[in-house]
């Protein structure tokens, strides 16, 4: 059950649902919401020239999204850490997700915005986006997780209790992490950061959007990807990445074991554990070590 905001042209540009659930589907053919605090945000809103209409919604999770109101109950199922990441089907998401204007009185539509532009300025309206994803927190409040700033946190990121995103940190849609994390660089769409791993300040890893392939990378646990770092393969357990290498799938790198050495590309390295990337100095080729032990070890101070 939701609350869906439509534009004066009929255009449905969002849907909250308070307490999305899986499950079967109830049997009765009413529409309702289970808060009276929210019954009484349907109508028209003049500011916003929108209605709030209250919605049900019903999908099967393994079909395509077929709606705007099916992309947003998606979207708050993985952000209320009903489903994971990959595990449900975004085919037609986009698609489905109206460009709007995300502001601190709700969402409106593009034109209306321009038409309205003086009088929301006047009355101190600020907008944090035009776009088709709205920020996490103004639909779901993720519990036992710090976000330093909101507007770098797409609604469907999937934050694990225990999650800290500082200020540069990023985290897509249908990407997240899976326990205990230090974010301060990109995470990228379908990406999953394992429990007690760090993603350091400036670094990056690619996402399937960017990319253009359908290789789901992976953080592990107790990994760190160094500051101003990239990756384009899976890290494993217990796995560093130097600061500032990028290592995508085609990157030779050379596996130093003794003295025995040889090359091959990254992608055969993909996802195992106890690795060390780094950049040789003297010669600049990128080499692999392995680690022992375990790996890095986050502040607990700064998790609980």
């Amino acid at each position: 059950m939701g609350l869906a905001t439509i534009a004066s042209d009929g255009t449905i540009l969002d849907t909250y649902y308070p307490k999305p659930q899986l499950g079967a589907a109830p049997h009765s053919d009413a529409v309702y919401l289970m808060d009276r605090e929210f019954d009484s945000l349907i109508g028209k809103d003049a500011r916003r020239n929108v209605e709030v209409k209250a919605v049900r919604t019903e999908i099967q999770l393994d079909q395509p999204v077929a709606s705007t109101p099916d992309a947003y109950l998606r979207l708050h199922l993985l952000s209320t850490l009903q489903v994971q990441p990959n595990s449900i089907s975004l085919e037609n998401l986009m698609a489905h997700l109206p460009i709007a204007v995300f502001s601190s009185i709700g969402v409106l539509s593009v034109l209306d915005y321009e038409r309205l532009l003086p009088t929301l300025v006047r009355a101190g309206v600020t907008v944090h986006s035009i776009d088709k994803f709205p920020r996490l927190i103004d639909y779901v409040v993720p519990k036992g997780v710090r976000i330093a700033d909101a507007n770098r946190v797409r609604l469907g990121a999937y934050l694990s209790p225990g999650t800290t995103i500082m200020h540069e940190g990023f985290v897509n849609f249908n990407a997240g992490t899976l326990g205990t994390a230090m974010v301060e660089g990109r995470i990228a769409q379908g990406v999953l950061v394992g429990n007690g791993s760090d993603i350091g300040g400036g670094a990056s890893i690619m996402g399937t959007l960017s990319g253009g392939g359908r290789e789901r990378v992976r953080i592990g646990e107790r990994a760190l990807l160094g500051a101003n770092a990239g990756i384009g393969i899976s890290i494993g357990d217990d796995s560093v990445v130097e600061a500032g290498l990028y290592v995508t799938a085609g990157t030779k790198v050379t596996i130093i074991d003794g003295e025995a050495e040889r090359t091959v590309k990254a992608v055969e390295l993909s996802g195992l554990p106890n690795l060390l990337f780094r950049r040789n100095s003297l010669n600049g080729r990128v080499e692999v070590l392995n680690r022992q032990g375990v790996g890095i070890v986050l502040n607990p101070s700064l998790h609980a």
